[in-house]
């Protein structure tokens, strides 16, 4: 997640997202790769379900709107794909083979009443490894990305079982708001016996 810029090259100060967060072997193994890349980005590992946006109400209001539509759905699984890159941007990512669709409904489910945002880019859920690169740190960046992801052994998929509302502090940083649960089970389940 990168810092939204509003007016300028001044970073917003009421910026929100909401991102989960990838914990364990892999997310370290993604913290340690983005930081041989950006040293300066101290990002945990995550998927973005919001990237970053203005609220078009109060951040209360964003974390009821939140919990009323992820306290509701089930505990999914992503599974991690390929290095990629987006052409425009130059964004070096890991692209999703399984969640990707889980992640689409709930955006589309969350994008709307206080989180409500005119995104410049279509949502595509993903993982971000490295962005706003010089070319030289793009083409150094891409082919370790590629080197480390081949020789890893760890595991390569995480579950969604929480979702973080998070607040930008300027530049690089986040600030944890909120966490919300997800349903480990369907409700109204019977109770195995």
């Amino acid at each position: 997640m990168g810092a939204v810029k509003v007016g300028g090259d001044r970073p917003a100060d009421d910026v929100y997202a909401l991102v989960a967060y990838i914990n364990g072997e892999l997310g370290d193994f993604l913290y340690a790769l983005r930081q041989e890349i950006v040293p300066t980005c101290r990002l945990r590992s995550h998927v973005s379900l919001l990237p970053p946006r203005k609220l078009t109400g109060k951040p209360e209001g964003a974390a009821e709107q939140i919990a009323a539509v992820a306290g509701g759905r089930l505990v999914f699984e992503v599974r991690l794909g390929e290095i990629c890159v987006f052409p425009v941007t130059n964004v070096i990512y890991l692209d999703l083979t399984a969640g990707r669709e889980a992640l689409l409904a709930m955006h589309a489910e969350l994008n709307g009443g206080v989180l409500a945002y005119a995104e410049p880019f279509a949502y595509h859920p993903h993982i971000t490894l490295g962005q706003e690169l010089t070319p030289e740190q793009f083409e150094t960046g891409l082919a370790l990305c590629r080197k480390r992801w081949a020789e890893y052994a760890g595991p390569r998929s995480f579950a969604v079982e929480t979702v973080t509302f998070v607040k930008n502090t300027g530049g690089c940083g986040w600030r944890d708001l909120n966490d919300t649960a997800m349903l480990a089970e369907p409700v109204g389940k019977p109770a195995l016996q």
